[in-house]
C-alpha cells in the first residue's frame, strides 16, 4: 500500500496528541491522590488528637505517639476539639492548621493554632515534627509535658455586726496517718494521742496497706494551740503527717455554730453538684453559712496551664472572694452560748434580736455539732404563746386585765380535759393574775369567744408565721404557722400554744422584740440576705402593746418567771412556756421563756425541762448576768 506523505503527518499528529493527552491524565490522578493521601494523614492527625490517642498516627519520628499520651496526661479528662484548614501540598509536602480548643475545668476553653506538615516517605504520607517545638503547642518546648493548676482565689470572712471577721483565716493542722511509712506501732501511738478508739486506726492502716492505697489517711484537725501541745509527740510517730494549711475559724469550735457552720474537704456529693465548681481535693464551706455563701465567699478560682518548664501557657485570674455581713454581736452569743452551758447534754437553744433594728445579735445552739435549732427548728411554744392569745382577747374585748376569770384546776371541751401545769388553782383570779401563773384553764374558757382567724391574725401581726423567712437571710429559718383554728379542742389546744401551732426560738424572739418596741419588725442577720436593708415596722395597739407589758412584767415580779426578778441590766418582761409533746403519760415537757430587757428580746428553749419557770427562766438569767457583766455591755435604757 502506497501512503501519502500527507496523510502520514497527520496520523503522527494524532499519536502524539493521544500521547500527551494519556499522560496529562495519569499525571493529574497521581496528584490526585498525592493530595488524598496528604489530606488523609492530617485527617487521622486530627482523629488522633480527638480521640487523645496518636497510637494509629503515622509519623516521621518514633516515640511521637507516646510524647504526646505524656505531654498531655496532666490536663486529665478534658474534652478536645480539634478542625484542620484545607491541606495545600507542594510536592511531596504538605501544610494545614489545625484549631485546638481544650474545655478546661469550669468550662473555661482554651484554644490556640497548630501548624501541620505532612511528607511524603517512600509513598507514605507521614506527620513530621516542627523544627523547634513540641507538635502539641507551638510554645511547648520538645519533650516538655502540660498541667493544669488551680489558682485558688482569696476567701472572704463572715463578718459581726461592728464588721470584724467571726472565721478569720487561721492555720490548721490536718493529722494524717502515711500508709506507706507508717507502722501498727505508731498508729496505736496516734490513737492515744488523738483519743481515737483503741485499735481504730491500726485498722484502718491494715485496710489501706492491704489494698495498696497510697492516699493520706484522715484523723483530726488541729488548731494551732491544740497542735502545738501535741507536736512533740506527734513527732515522734513514724508516718504521720501534717500539713499547715489555712482555714476559716471562730473563736472556739462551738462558737456559732451551727449558724456559722464549718470549712474542709469537699464531698464526693459536692464535686458531682457543683456544676464544675468543685473538685477532688479542693476545700469549701461545708455547712451553715460557711456553706450557703460558699459561692460569694469563695470566689472564683482561676485556672492556668503550665509546662513543665515552668511556662505559662494560659492563664485565667482568680476572683477573690466577698465578705458576708451579719448582724451577730460576738459579746451577745458568747453570753448565750455560756448561758446554755447548764443545759448540759439536754438540748437548748437562745436567739436575742435588736429590739430597736430587729437584728439578730446571737443565735446560740446546744450542742453546738446538731442542727440550727435557735432558727430552723418546728416546736410547740406552750404558754408562751399566751401573748398572742392575749393580744387577741384584748382587741377583741373578751377580757381586761382586772376581769374576774376563775382558774380551776381542770377544764373538759368536747369531752377532753384540758389541766394547769402542775394541777394549779386558784378559784377567784383576775385575768392579770391568770396571765402571771400561766393558768391554761382560765385561757381556754375564754377563747371559746375567738373567731377561727383571731390567733392567726394575732400571731402574725407579732411577727410569727410572717413572710420574712426569705429577709433573714438564713436557709430553712422557720418564722412558725399558726393555722385557723376549728372550734373546741383544736381552739382551746391552740390558745395555750399546743395543738398545731409550731414556731421556732427565732419566731418568739421576734414576738417578744413586737411588744418591746409596739410594732412588728421583720428580723435580719444576714446584711446581703434577699429583701436586705432597713425594716418596715407595723405598729400595734398602744392600749394593748400597754397591757401586754404591764403582764409581762408581773410574770416576772409575781409569777412564774420570778428567776429574772433582779437581773441586772433593769426591768425584764417575759412569759414562761411548758409545751407538752410525744406520748408518753405523762407527757414529756419542754420549757420556755421569752421576754425582753431594755434593747434586747430574747427567746430561751430547752427541749426537755420541768417547766419554763425552774429550766428556761432560769437560764435566761445567766444570759442577762454574763451579757450585763461583759465589758461590751450597752448600758440599759
Amino acid at each position: 500500500m502506497r501512503f501519502r506523505p500527507g496523510l502520514i503527518a497527520s496520523l503522527l499528529a494524532v499519536a502524539l496528541v493521544v500521547a500527551v493527552g494519556g499522560g496529562a491524565w495519569w499525571w493529574q490522578r497521581e496528584e490526585r491522590a498525592k493530595d488524598a493521601a496528604a489530606e488523609a494523614a492530617v485527617g487521622a492527625y486530627v482523629a488522633g488528637w480527638k480521640a487523645k490517642d496518636m497510637s494509629t498516627v503515622a509519623f516521621a519520628e518514633e516515640g511521637a505517639a507516646a510524647d504526646f499520651a505524656a505531654a498531655i496526661a496532666g490536663l486529665g479528662a478534658a474534652p478536645v476539639t480539634v478542625s484542620a484548614s484545607p491541606v495545600e501540598r507542594v510536592g511531596s509536602s504538605a501544610t494545614s492548621r489545625l484549631s485546638v480548643t481544650w474545655t478546661l475545668p469550669g468550662e473555661r476553653p482554651w484554644s490556640y493554632a497548630v501548624p501541620v506538615t505532612a511528607v511524603d516517605r517512600s509513598g507514605t504520607w507521614v506527620i513530621a515534627a516542627p523544627a523547634d517545638s513540641s507538635r502539641w503547642h507551638p510554645q511547648l518546648p520538645p519533650g516538655a509535658t502540660l498541667a493544669v493548676e488551680k489558682v485558688t482565689p482569696e476567701r472572704g470572712d463572715l463578718l459581726d455586726g461592728g464588721g470584724a471577721a467571726l472565721m478569720p483565716m487561721s492555720a490548721v493542722y490536718p493529722v494524717q496517718i502515711d500508709p506507706a511509712r507508717a507502722t501498727p506501732e505508731s498508729a496505736a501511738g496516734l490513737e492515744s494521742v488523738t483519743g481515737e478508739p483503741a485499735g481504730s486506726l491500726v485498722a484502718k492502716l491494715a485496710a489501706a496497706k492491704a489494698a495498696g492505697s497510697q492516699a493520706p489517711i484522715p484523723v483530726i484537725t488541729y488548731r494551732q494551740a491544740d497542735f502545738d501541745a501535741r507536736r512533740a509527740q506527734l513527732d515522734a510517730l513514724v508516718g504521720v503527717i501534717y500539713p499547715k494549711t489555712m482555714a476559716p475559724l471562730a473563736l472556739s469550735r462551738s462558737f456559732g455554730q451551727p449558724l456559722l457552720g464549718t470549712f474542709g474537704d469537699v464531698t464526693a456529693e459536692m464535686v458531682t453538684k457543683g456544676n464544675g465548681r468543685y473538685a477532688a481535693g479542693d476545700r469549701a464551706g461545708l455547712s451553715g453559712l460557711q456553706r450557703q455563701y460558699d459561692s460569694v465567699l469563695g470566689g472564683s478560682p482561676g485556672l492556668r496551664v503550665i509546662t513543665s518548664t515552668g511556662k505559662v501557657l494560659f492563664e485565667e485570674k482568680a476572683v477573690d472572694g466577698a465578705d458576708v455581713a451579719t448582724t451577730l454581736s460576738p459579746a451577745v452569743q458568747a453570753a448565750a452560748e455560756q448561758a446554755l452551758a447548764g443545759t448540759g447534754s439536754v438540748p437548748s437553744a437562745m436567739v436575742v434580736v435588736s429590739v430597736p433594728t430587729g437584728e439578730v445579735l446571737a443565735a446560740a445552739n446546744s450542742p453546738a455539732d446538731g442542727f440550727d435549732r435557735a432558727l430552723t427548728g418546728h416546736y410547740a411554744p406552750g404558754s408562751g404563746f399566751k401573748i398572742a392569745t392575749t393580744q387577741a382577747l384584748l382587741t377583741r374585748g373578751l377580757t381586761t386585765l382586772d376581769a374576774p376569770v376563775g382558774c380551776p384546776a381542770t377544764i373538759t371541751v368536747d369531752g377532753k380535759s384540758f389541766r394547769n401545769f402542775e394541777g394549779g388553782e386558784q378559784a377567784e383570779a383576775t385575768f392579770a393574775r391568770d396571765f402571771a401563773i400561766s393558768c391554761n384553764t382560765a385561757f381556754i374558757s375564754l377563747a371559746t369567744g375567738l373567731s377561727p382567724d383571731d390567733l392567726t391574725q394575732s400571731a402574725t401581726s407579732l411577727g410569727i408565721g410572717g413572710s420574712w423567712t426569705d429577709r433573714i437571710g438564713v436557709d430553712g429559718t422557720f418564722a412558725g404557722s399558726v393555722p385557723a383554728t376549728t372550734p373546741g379542742t383544736d381552739q382551746a389546744a391552740a390558745s395555750i400554744g399546743q395543738g398545731r401551732i409550731e414556731v421556732s426560738p427565732l419566731a418568739m424572739a421576734v414576738l417578744a422584740g413586737a411588744v418591746a418596741r409596739g410594732a412588728s419588725m421583720a428580723p435580719t442577720l444576714v446584711k446581703a440576705g434577699p429583701g436586705a436593708g432597713p425594716a418596715a415596722t407595723e405598729p400595734l395597739d398602744p392600749g394593748v402593746v400597754a397591757s401586754l407589758r404591764t403582764l409581762m412584767r408581773s410574770v416576772v415580779t409575781e409569777g412564774s418567771g420570778t428567776a429574772l426578778r433582779d437581773a441586772p441590766g433593769g426591768e425584764v418582761f417575759g412569759k414562761t412556756g411548758t409545751a407538752e409533746y410525744g406520748t408518753d403519760s405523762p407527757p414529756r415537757t419542754r420549757a420556755w421563756f421569752v421576754g425582753y430587757q431594755g434593747d434586747i428580746a430574747f427567746a430561751v428553749l430547752v427541749e426537755d425541762g420541768r417547766s419554763g419557770g425552774s429550766v428556761a427562766a432560769p437560764i435566761a438569767r445567766a444570759f442577762l448576768d454574763a451579757y450585763r457583766a461583759a465589758p461590751t455591755a450597752p448600758a440599759p435604757e
